[in-house]
């Protein structure tokens, strides 16, 4: 007798028959339309662990609270890069990108509020200047709060908004204007530079409860830092000279903006009436 008949002969064991799966005809507890389990594993995991693994590598986070709000968060931070492109390992905040936002926030009837977050080493004076035109002349309320720095171009930035707050560590460095590269040594060219000073000057000047005279004095003292003139201030400092209103984080800034926000919706249906 051979091997195959001998196990052909075993009930139950051989051949071996695997048994069918349950499917819509065999299983009547089965529900005609799997997705309508919320039970099944293909439903717990179906477009999820893509997502997740995405969100992780963009945000560090494995889910990302979602809220409408009336409030919308403009980020400066890093370098603000200008008319130069900055080398790629260098963070930056790219103008092309802030101004177009701030058009569409002007436009925009579901924004109500702006708040501006800073923390930025400076950057090109002309691009950060921009921004902060661009900011002062939005009809809508803003608030400013610096955290981390805000630095050299990134001071007119922060005070360009209608109340500006800084965090109680964070620093703010006042200087000079400075140039990269190869400068011309003609007169025109300092006369320029001194122009450009002025411009930063008196912007921070008419957007701050700091006058000039102390402003100035703030940028050309010697001795404060190393190899440079200028000088940095650090939270209740910027405060007390009167370049900042006040001290404070995240939650002082969105309390502070919403009471703004009343006050120009009301400021708003008085006119209408």
């Amino acid at each position: 007798m051979s091997y195959y008949h001998f196990f052909n002969d075993v009930p139950g064991i051989f051949p071996y028959h695997p048994p069918s799966q349950p499917g819509p005809e065999t299983d009547p507890h089965r529900p005609d339309n799997p997705c309508d389990d919320p039970n099944t594993e293909r439903n717990r995991i179906v477009g999820k662990a893509k997502n997740t693994l995405e969100t992780v590598k963009e945000m560090g986070t494995t889910q990302v609270p979602e809220i409408k709000s009336n409030i919308h968060c403009l980020t400066i931070v890093g370098q603000i890069e200008g008319h130069l492109v900055l080398p790629p390992q260098n963070k930056t905040t790219k103008y092309e990108h802030i101004i177009p936002q701030l058009v569409a926030l002007e436009q925009s009837p579901e924004v109500e509020g702006i708040v501006v977050v800073l923390n930025t080493v400076g950057g090109d004076v002309e691009a950060g200047l921009a921004i902060a035109e661009m900011i002062s002349s939005l009809s809508k309320p803003t608030v400013s709060v610096v955290l981390g720095g805000g630095h050299s171009i990134g001071v007119p930035i922060a005070v360009s908004t209608d109340y500006s707050f800084i965090a109680e560590t964070a620093s703010m460095t006042i200087h000079p204007i400075r140039l990269n590269g190869l400068v011309i040594g003609v007169p025109q060219t300092y006369e320029y530079l001194d122009k450009m000073q002025d411009r930063v000057v008196r912007f921070v000047t008419a957007h701050s409860h700091v006058t000039q005279e102390k402003f100035r004095e703030l940028m050309f003292r010697t001795g404060e830092l190393a190899r440079d003139i200028g000088t940095v201030l650090i939270g209740h400092e910027a405060v007390e000279c009167g370049l900042i209103n006040e001290v404070g984080g995240v939650y002082h800034a969105m309390d502070k903006l919403k009471s703004l926000v009343e006050d120009w919706k009301s400021g708003k249906e008085g006119i209408m009436q």
